[in-house]
């Protein structure tokens, strides 16, 4: 079985499910290709390049900044964009990111973070979640770490008295799945012991005034499924000769092969079941050294509730010795890339801040990339870079 073969007894259906043009686009992506390469690879290389050609023909809806594109992928170095998050991804590609992660501003929480009330910042942190949607590739995830916060969402009144907990897990989740996205899970990230020493029962041990701090935040994390109804070949035969089969989870089309042919039918004679992402998941060509992952990562992250602790910013003189007021720490971003990408993806941290994301990204041997609003962070960033990395190349672009 070979890329020829593949494309002769895929002739009818390719000549049904693309244009002319797509047909000749996909026929010069393959003539690239030893006509000797054979059986499994011959298989991976003839699906990859079909779905190539799809995966044009949606992006071809959405007028993208070529120029943009081009710098977020002339290179395997790390990427920093600066200005609104917002901004740059509409400039993005659709479906050109492969993971995203991130801790987004919180409410009013910080002196970067300011908005005049709650309804005005969820708003906001819409448009960019619709936005990232887009550009976030089919089938993948956005792990999003979010806490909790006490103050008044300046709605029904601004005075000191309206300060409340304002649960933003809960208020994200629904405005993702708003979105499109699917709710997967909320892993408890315990801080432990919180810096602050204060109790919020105001110094009156009585009832009624007894409430915790709040020591933990929600790692929050999302799949992205568009419904995609193009057939797609059998990843054991190559074949288009597929039927659709129910969806096995909302937004991912199963299909099942009718190739008599096929090496993989079941006792029944059922033909190879499968999925655009299922084919993801189970490609024996990333199931690779790089990709595997780590006994000590499995093990921290068994559990839907994880204990480690905050980046810790103060010194003893009392001085943020970070220049940033919100670290992030990087436990979160080594599970979220090692548990959903693959080596050389591109990963996204649309709140860069100090740019950790993009740094364990790249030691990870991922493409990191941030978006990052405040150039005062410049030399954090930088610094950062240096002390992780000794000092790698860092391209930049400005929107």
């Amino acid at each position: 079985m070979t890329i020829p073969y593949l494309l002769r007894h895929n002739k009818e259906y390719l000549d049904k499910l693309l244009t002319q043009h797509e047909l000749h686009e996909l026929q010069t992506l393959l003539s690239k290709y030893s006509k000797d390469i054979q059986n499994e690879e011959a298989v991976r290389i003839f699906s990859d390049s079909y779905c190539a050609i799809l995966k044009k023909r949606y992006q071809s809806e959405y007028e993208y900044d070529i120029k943009f594109d081009k710098f977020l992928n002339n290179s395997n170095n790390l990427k920093i964009i600066w200005g609104d998050c917002y901004k740059a991804l509409k400039k993005m590609k659709s479906e050109s990111i492969h993971l995203m992660v991130t801790s987004p501003p919180y409410y009013n929480a910080r002196e970067y973070s300011k908005w005049e009330n709650l309804n005005n910042y969820l708003e906001d942190m819409r448009l960019i979640i619709r936005e990232s949607y887009r550009v976030l590739d089919n089938h993948r995830v956005w792990v999003f770490n979010v806490g909790d916060v006490f103050d008044n969402d300046n709605l029904k009144t601004k005075s000191v008295w309206g300060k409340r907990r304002l649960p933003l897990g809960s208020y994200f989740i629904k405005i993702f799945e708003e979105e499109g996205f699917e709710f997967v899970d909320d892993i408890i990230w315990d801080k432990g012991e919180v810096e602050s020493q204060r109790h919020k029962n105001g110094g009156v041990n009585y009832p009624f005034y007894q409430y915790p701090i709040n020591c933990y935040e929600h790692i929050l994390i999302f799949h992205k499924h568009r419904l995609d109804i193009n057939k797609i070949p059998c990843p054991i035969c190559g074949s288009l000769n597929v039927n659709g089969n129910t969806q096995s989870e909302i937004g991912v089309q199963s299909w099942e092969c009718k190739n008599d042919k096929c090496l993989e039918r079941s006792p029944h004679n059922r033909g190879k079941r499968f999925s655009l992402r299922s084919n993801m998941m189970q490609d024996i060509f990333k199931r690779k050294t790089e990709n595997i992952i780590d006994e000590f990562t499995l093990f921290k992250w068994r559990r839907d509730i994880v204990k480690f602790p905050p980046v810790i910013k103060i010194d003893q003189n009392g001085n943020n010795r970070l220049g940033n007021s919100a670290p992030f720490p990087k436990d979160i971003p080594e599970m979220a890339i090692k548990f959903f990408s693959y080596d050389g993806e591109k990963v996204l941290d649309p709140f860069a801040g100090s740019f950790t994301t993009a740094i364990v990204a790249k030691k990870l041997g991922r493409i990191g990339i941030g978006i990052e609003i405040n150039k005062n962070f410049e030399s954090v960033i930088k610094n950062h870079i240096i002390t992780e990395l000794n000092g790698i190349i860092l391209e930049e672009y400005f929107v």
